[in-house]
């Protein structure tokens, strides 16, 4: 017989959502300050089921080497390094802290979560190619991107490349770019281990198949979390100073309920994806790379397509797309209602007004929903000619909510990158959005606890600590090559990479 006594409980952190922010998060606190009691909250009954598992994300250890969205081109011609650059910064900042708990023993083999694989942009056609030189120059002449290379030789090519070079025509203008440091990286078994880890930390409590129902933030300041066990229906209500959601898709409506200044005016977009899988082990052992070509005109950032090869539960796999589509929900596991729900009225006017604006992407979307099987084929045949139909198989990916954003001069905007709001007092921190994300990681949580832990973020210990977890912490690595070299080879060593 069920309980009716409503639990509760106070603590000093909660985290909604047990993805790979979260996992981060709770992690790099529990580092800082070992006694700090944290409770972890999760609607569904396993870590890392949504945008953090493998299936739902590129897996690709986001460094801005083969994405070419990160490096817009400019009206008169011009590359933009500066995303790219900030991107490439951030990762060398996940490198080092995964590397620091692989050497503390806080994670277990680095093989189980990341490995080595070149990532390589595929361009075709006179004008793509242009672009693609003018961004290795930019790009080549940084640090991070010294050891870049360009080619436009077909031979070389289809040493690179075989699968996606067999069957072409040799006079076609094609080029492309391989950073061989590249990486392969499992999120959802990343985020898994380090959820292992914390569950057995003092201070830690773990809640799967459990939904926050209200926020609502009290007269001391602390806020207080009515909870359900969706399971047995247990009520519980657990009170906190700081409160972080990180629920994927899930985070806009949990804001929402957040009721606060600094979230009025924000909206999402959802964007569905699915995979074309190969099935057919001859293909799959063909192509050992990643290799990302360029988006179509109107394409969200995360429906740039790609050819990838990937490690997934421990299997060789063979990916190619993603395909967008729009679905109303926010979550792969989520509802048909969650579109229609998070429109209010502080935020139907930016949404309208985003809308207007990215009439494009709306047609892009109408375009890849009406899609048919012969259609994604001949997609995948730009970059795999030899492609056939009975060796590839639909998968369905993740979901992603892309941000908009009230703005004083176009009324609203929508953003394609992730987006962390903080509350004045720093009590409660949302992060929405999508791409990098996971890749990023620690970097956003580290200027998370900037923003949320500042009088202890200033003390000796914690920056001490925050030194020895990630050496480079106050340092851009971009303007100091000397240390961008001692880092990648030593991150390369732990972390068990060829490079």
């Amino acid at each position: 017989m069920l309980d009716t006594k409503t639990i509760r409980s106070n603590t000093e952190v909660v985290l909604i959502g047990a993805g790979i922010m979260s996992a981060t998060l709770g992690l790099i606190l529990k580092e800082l300050q070992p006694d700090i009691k944290i409770q972890i909250f999760e609607r569904l009954d396993i870590a890392a089921a949504e945008s953090s598992d493998a299936w739902n994300n590129a897996g690709t250890g986001h460094s801005a080497f083969c994405e070419l969205n990160y490096t817009p081109e400019g009206p008169d011609g011009s590359i933009d390094p500066k995303k790219a650059i900030s991107i490439a910064e951030s990762f060398e900042v996940s490198r080092q802290f995964w590397s620091y708990l692989v050497e503390q023993n806080k994670l277990p083999s680095p093989e189980n979560f990341i490995k080595s694989i070149p990532h390589m942009s595929f361009v075709w056609g006179e004008k793509n190619v242009a672009y693609l030189k003018k961004r290795f120059e930019v790009l080549q002449a940084n640090p991070l991107f010294k050891d870049m290379v360009f080619s436009t030789d077909f031979s070389q090519l289809k040493e690179w490349m075989p699968l996606v070079m067999e069957g072409r025509d040799e006079s076609e203008k094609v080029a492309a770019t391989s950073m061989a440091i590249g990486t392969d990286v499992n999120f959802g078994e990343l985020t898994r281990n380090i959820f292992g880890y914390l569950s057995n930390l003092d201070g830690v409590t773990i809640h799967y198949n459990h939904e926050v129902s209200k926020i609502k933030r009290r007269d001391d300041g602390k806020w207080r979390l009515k909870i359900s066990d969706l399971v047995t229906g247990q009520k519980m209500k657990v009170y906190t100073k700081f409160l972080f959601i990180g629920a994927g898709g899930g985070s806009l409506p949990l804001l929402e309920k957040a009721d606060v200044p600094e979230g009025e005016g924000y909206g999402g977009f959802p964007v569905s994806g699915q995979w074309l899988k190969c099935t057919n082990p001859e293909v799959i052992a063909k192509h050992k790379v990643k290799v990302y070509g360029k988006a179509s005109v109107g394409a969200p950032p995360m429906s740039v397509p790609h050819i990838d090869s990937r490690m997934i539960n421990g299997e060789k796999q063979l990916l190619f797309g993603p395909f967008a589509g729009f679905s109303t929900r926010f979550l792969k596991n989520g509802s048909y209602s969650d579109l229609p729900l998070s429109i209010t009225t502080d935020n139907i006017f930016p949404m309208i007004s985003a809308g207007i604006k990215n009439i494009p992407l709306t047609k892009y979307l109408i375009e890849q929903v009406r899609q048919s099987p012969e259609d994604r084929m001949n997609a995948l045949r730009e970059y795999v000619p030899g492609a056939e139909s009975k060796d590839w198989v639909i998968e369905r990916a993740g979901q992603r909510v892309q941000v908009i954003k009230r703005d004083k001069k176009e009324g609203g905007i929508l953003e394609f990158g992730t987006e962390v709001i903080t509350t004045a007092d720093g009590s409660l921190s949302v992060l929405l959005g999508a791409s990098p994300g996971a890749s990023t990681a620690v970097s956003i949580m580290v200027d998370l606890i900037g923003r949320c832990f500042k009088d202890k973020l200033a003390t000796s210990e914690w920056q001490d600590k925050l030194k020895i977890m990630i050496p480079s912490f106050g340092q851009q690595l971009n303007e100091n090559p000397a240390l961008s070299t001692k880092i990648r080879k030593h991150t390369a060593e732990v972390l068990k990479l060829n490079n």
